[in-house]
């Protein structure tokens, strides 16, 4: 559901919370570069596996159900420059937040992280109250209102990140490998049961995979269904690559049995002197499961990859999956390269 127009600002409550070196709004299109900016100064000093660029933040200023008004702050100095930056993205029904931010390296250690991250909870809070008091009156009224919870991700190297979260009252509810698998090396082949096809990726499969989707994920940790706007944000993400993905149908009913969405990240081959498919998500409804599927899409990618001319694929898992992808994709000869965790915060209404 929309945020009503009225409420779609950083209530000053939140904004007077943030230091006075900065002058601080919500972020606009009239932003884009420099906030691109920002985020980018920060990376090229934090080496971040990946990081959000001009293409990324036109998706998040088009947002409905986060509006940017009132879930995005910036601070700019005196002559304009954006130096720091939080914002949030929650499902209205969801039971939790996730937060992201940075601050740009030459002004950090001056308290503005550790603002930034009041500002997250107490838009978190808000956000929950204002998400409780929209749904009034929807299907179901007999669940309890969930508790707000506030969670951010990062990379195992950022220490500094550690140190803060953990000062602040975050704990690590869940850790999750990064893993690459060389495509120089011989690729396995694995073939579909009778009944099944694989196709590729197709704008009129986007709803039916999305379906898909939310079903496959049904017993995955933390996952929330997707909604047609984080959908689309999915499919229509600047690096999605629909011609390295494939799906699998049922031959008989048409019905998605599973899926590979791949991305490609041009930038990569600079910064960290390889190029990578990255098989953004991997899923197989359960009724499907244990038919080879997954493997069969997996061994797809890699030769897509491959012929494309990329030097590894690439994935990330949660650590604890409980459909045993981890072994699945260790079988297939993926290593783990790197370590990301999730933190959590239950924040007090």
């Amino acid at each position: 559901m929309d945020h009503d127009p009225g409420i779609c600002r950083s209530p000053p409550q939140q904004a007077e919370m943030l230091p006075q070196l900065l002058s601080w709004r919500p972020a606009t299109l009239q932003d884009l570069a420099s906030w691109a900016g920002l985020i980018e100064r920060t990376a090229a000093v934090e080496q971040p596996v990946w990081f959000e660029r001009r293409e990324d933040l036109i998706q998040i200023l088009q947002s409905k159900k986060n509006h940017p008004a009132a879930n995005t702050i910036i601070g700019v100095d005196e002559e304009g420059i954006p130096r720091a930056y939080a914002r949030i993205t929650k499902n209205p029904e969801g039971d939790k937040a996730y937060g992201f931010g940075c601050v740009d390296p030459e002004w950090q250690r001056r308290g503005i992280g550790r603002a930034l991250l009041g500002w997250l909870e107490s838009r978190t809070v808000a956000r929950f109250a204002e998400d409780l008091a929209a749904n009034k009156g929807g299907p179901d009224q007999s669940r309890a209102a969930p508790r707000a919870r506030l969670r951010l991700h990062m990379e195992e190297q950022h220490r500094h990140q550690a140190e803060l979260f953990g000062r602040s009252g975050f704990v690590v509810v869940r850790y999750y490998n990064e893993m690459h698998r060389p495509l120089s090396t011989p690729l396995p082949d694995f073939a579909l049961a009778s009944g099944l096809e694989l196709v590729g990726m197709a704008p009129h499969l986007n709803e039916p995979v999305r379906e898909a989707h939310n079903d496959a994920f049904r017993d995955h940790w933390g996952s929330e269904p997707r909604d047609e706007e984080s959908w689309a944000d999915t499919v229509n993400d600047p690096l999605a690559r629909p011609d390295l993905s494939a799906v699998v149908l049922d031959r008989v009913t048409g019905r998605v049995a599973g899926y590979q969405l791949a991305t490609h990240d041009p930038h990569i081959a600079v910064i960290r002197g390889y190029t990578e498919g990255y098989t953004d998500l991997l899923g197989v409804r359960r009724e499907y499961r244990g038919r080879g599927i997954a493997s069969a899409l997996l061994a797809d990618a890699m030769r897509k990859f491959a012929v494309a001319g990329m030097d590894k694929a690439s994935l990330d898992v949660d650590s604890e999956n409980p459909t045993g992808a981890l072994a699945l994709y260790t079988k297939m000869g993926y290593a783990v390269v790197n370590r990301s965790m999730a933190w959590d915060k239950e924040l007090q209404e």
